[in-house]
């Protein structure tokens, strides 16, 4: 299960329509609605700040939230849209669904390696180079992994690390079917250093002969 979903704070709209909408946002308010999972849908409003801090974080669209309303039980969301001004590209509405237990939705799993000690690439001061530091997945709302491991036992210089060589956890599929690459071993700086040295030495001897 994920360790953190983030809390996100919104209150209740009143009005509605268009003239209650740009009020809310002359009061540095963003206007927005919760629907789906069975229940009516809540008119809302978050503030500014919150939302565009919470936007320029990035991944929005694809981060599970935990909304908390006043007088209402805190339920897990899912934005499914965000509606911007076209001239200030500033957001003027915003549209979250509701989660059920058993829902699927794509997220972002963070990912983490390890047996870095049992690389012989890495042993031999090879570089670690990571692709994809999360990989997109399609998860059940109510049991959302807090991050992929994945093992660099027996890996050397030159090895890569696909999805294909990953055990996902149950339930959980990647969003890509094409078989990606998340990380590979390549060589330290000194021996591609040394490498090009000894290809530049042989060009020149070839040239002097």
């Amino acid at each position: 299960m994920a360790g953190e979903i983030p809390d996100l704070n919104a209150e209740v709209r009143t009005g509605t329509g268009k003239g209650a909408a740009r009020q809310t946002r002359r009061d540095g308010l963003v206007p927005g609605i919760v629907y789906g999972g069975g229940e009516d849908p809540v008119a809302i409003k978050i503030p500014f700040n919150v939302l565009m801090k919470r936007l320029k974080a990035g991944r929005f669209l694809s981060t599970l939230f935990n909304m908390k309303v006043e007088g209402h039980d805190d339920v897990r969301v899912i934005c499914r849209g965000v509606q911007r001004d076209v001239v200030k590209d500033l957001p003027t509405h915003v549209d979250f669904m509701r989660l059920r237990r058993t829902s699927k939705v794509n997220l972002f799993i963070p990912v983490e390696f390890t047996d870095e000690n049992t690389s012989p690439g890495l042993r031999k001061g090879g570089v670690l180079t990571v692709v994809r530091p999360e990989i997109e997945l399609i998860v059940t709302a109510g049991d959302i992994p807090e991050k992929i491991v994945i093992s660099l036992d027996g890996l050397d210089i030159g090895d890569h690390v696909t999805i294909s060589q990953v055990t996902l956890p149950e339930g959980t599929k990647a969003t890509i079917d094409r078989d990606f690459n998340i990380a590979s071993i390549s060589a330290p700086s000194s021996l591609k250093s040394s490498d090009d040295s000894e290809e530049d030495d042989g060009e020149s001897e070839a040239e002097a002969e």
